[in-house]
């Protein structure tokens, strides 16, 4: 998390108080005059931003970092204040990238809810940590590494992804996140199909075999890794399981990448 976000957007996110040690935050949030400094759907390098942005490699200084933070109430209490107090103006309520401050921003922030069951811990510290922007990401998200310690970023981590496995219920309802993003991939493909990018086929073929990975994710996220690596994991466990064919995982793969060159994914 859009994937996240892309995530983009997941894309991510997110002081410590009292208990929680929050500080003082000095870092600029971003607001709805508050575009990125790049490029939007339509603009030049847009798909290849949105391809090196799902495969971006974690730097070094972060890769294999595991969360230390248990994911117990009290984790997951302190997490849903930071999203709710920083994050939800850009990432919205059900963590779907539809926040009242992400209109018009450019890239849209992450469906970070959905992007994060397939993002490693390693890569959502460094994004929550670094913010958005440097290449490839190019985006209005701050850095929070000086606004909350660490355990306050693991924290917001444990809710996020809490809130896109329905352990935690965003304040719209239950069943928002799963909802949002089934109506957003639909739409997404509809525009796709309209516009000659895909065939109705193709666009079947793949709301088909990411409905096959939406249950994978529900096992639980990955332990390292981007969106691209862990993605290709998931198909290549599922040829392996017979689950589908490598013809399949190939043609997914394919929409996925040309999805991504028009501009339509994030």
């Amino acid at each position: 998390m859009k994937l996240v976000i892309w995530l983009a957007a997941l894309v991510m996110i997110l002081a410590a108080c009292g208990a929680a040690g929050e500080t003082a935050v000095s870092t600029p949030l971003p607001t709805a005059t508050t575009p990125a400094t790049t490029q939007g759907r339509g603009m030049m390098g847009m798909g290849s931003g949105m391809m090196a942005r799902h495969n971006a490699p974690v730097p070094e200084e972060y890769a294999g970092l595991a969360n230390p933070v248990p994911a117990d109430e009290e984790s997951l209490a302190r997490g849903e204040e930071i999203y709710t107090k920083y994050c939800v103006v850009c990432h919205g309520e059900a963590g779907m990238g539809d926040g009242p401050g992400a209109a018009n921003l450019d890239p849209q922030p992450a469906p970070i809810a959905h992007t994060s069951q397939m993002l490693g811990d390693d890569y959502l510290f460094w994004r929550i940590s670094e913010g958005g922007a440097h290449d490839p990401f190019n985006s209005a998200m701050p850095a929070w590494q000086t606004a909350f310690d660490e355990n306050a970023r693991w924290d917001a981590i444990n809710y996020i992804r809490a809130l896109g496995s329905g352990q935690m219920m965003p304040g719209m309802g239950m069943g928002r996140m799963a909802d949002t993003e089934a109506a957003q991939r639909a739409a997404m493909l509809d525009q796709a199909v309209s516009e000659g990018v895909l065939t109705q086929d193709e666009a079947n073929q793949f709301d088909t075999v990411h409905a096959l990975m939406d249950s994978l994710m529900a096992a639980g996220p990955p332990a390292t890794g981007s969106m691209g690596q862990n993605q290709q994991q998931m198909l290549d466990d599922m040829v392996a399981a017979g689950t589908i064919t490598q013809a399949q995982a190939d043609a997914f793969n394919d929409i996925h990448d040309r999805l991504l060159e028009a501009g339509l994914m994030q």
